[in-house]
């Protein structure tokens, strides 16, 4: 399969005096400061093999600084999708809300069509294939794969694959609890709406552990690890212990501060399925959230 060579391409720096890393990459690069800082932040640049994004991350002499070409691509432009990682496999994109995973039904507006119509335009003779899913108003990260068979390793391995996952989402009400764990079997009815119940009801066994991040009287920030990948299982879950995510028309209490599903995807784990190499991924909680917890 054809692939662009640059996708992966990156230039190596032997650092030979104690320097913050911005300070060595300006002094170094043949970029402008801003052009440098937007590398730094797209995830572009290496500190001895590992992704590094803080600005004055310390380093000594013999150091190695990669510095990628692939990162910030300007032949990427979506409102709805970032391109956080290509290589000639896989992508990894943060999905904004709003937008659906794959297509469903005619000229539907989906991520699948956003990133062929990149690979088109970029030359590169593969298509998206979907591996998971994330409701049309979550946003945060996912993988697509650029080819079947890399699809399929990951679609048969996914539990072996992926190593941590978790979500942060805006729940309504104040949690009592610091953390714990809910676990449960859950169905469809005909309707389509997933429902929990105690015992097996035929269903699936999910498993959410949960961890309050933040908190007011009002509202709670929760980051949620999935043990299990169920459909709807966050959204249900939060629904079980009470604090529904805020902005879940189909299983929420109407709490809607943001007018959006205020669920993100924000840490996703994996081991690369071609290089088995761990891939670690993060994005920022959206500051809306925090900013509902912290209005006074």
């Amino acid at each position: 399969m054809a692939y662009n060579p640059r996708l992966k391409e990156y230039k190596k720096y032997t650092v030979d005096r104690e320097v913050p890393l911005l300070e060595y990459l300006l002094a170094t690069l043949p970029m402008s400061r801003n052009k440098v800082k937007d590398t730094l932040q797209g995830r572009g640049i290496k500190v001895n093999g590992k992704t590094v994004t803080q600005f004055d991350y310390p380093l000594v002499p013999g150091t190695v600084v990669e510095v990628s070409n692939s990162k910030k691509n300007d032949n990427f432009k979506s409102k709805y999708v970032n391109l956080v990682y290509e290589d000639q496999y896989l992508v990894v994109i943060e999905k904004k809300p709003g937008i659906l995973s794959m297509a469903a039904g005619h000229s539907s507006l989906n991520v699948k069509t956003v990133l062929d119509e990149y690979f088109k335009k970029t030359r590169q003779k593969c298509r998206a294939h979907v591996v998971h899913r994330l409701d049309r108003d979550t946003s945060g990260l996912m993988i697509y794969a650029k080819d079947m068979e890399t699809e399929q390793i990951l679609e048969h391995e996914w539990h072996d694959i992926v190593y941590d996952r978790r979500y942060v989402a805006l729940c309504s009400g104040e949690m009592e609890e610091d953390t714990g764990t809910i676990a449960n079997w859950l169905k469809d009815n005909k309707a389509y709406v997933t429902y929990s119940s105690p015992v097996d009801n035929g269903g699936k066994y999910a498993v959410t552990h949960f961890f309050v991040l933040d908190r007011s009287t009002d509202y709670s920030l929760v980051e949620f690890k999935l043990e299990t990948g169920r459909k709807n299982q966050i959204r249900v879950h939060s629904a079980d212990m009470g604090h529904p995510v805020c902005g879940d028309v189909k299983y929420g209490n109407g709490d809607s501060p943001l007018h959006r599903l205020c669920l993100h995807a924000y840490v996703l784990c994996f081991y690369h399925p071609v290089t088995h190499k761990p891939m670690e991924f993060s994005t920022p909680i959206p500051p809306q959230f925090r900013a509902v917890i912290n209005k006074k």
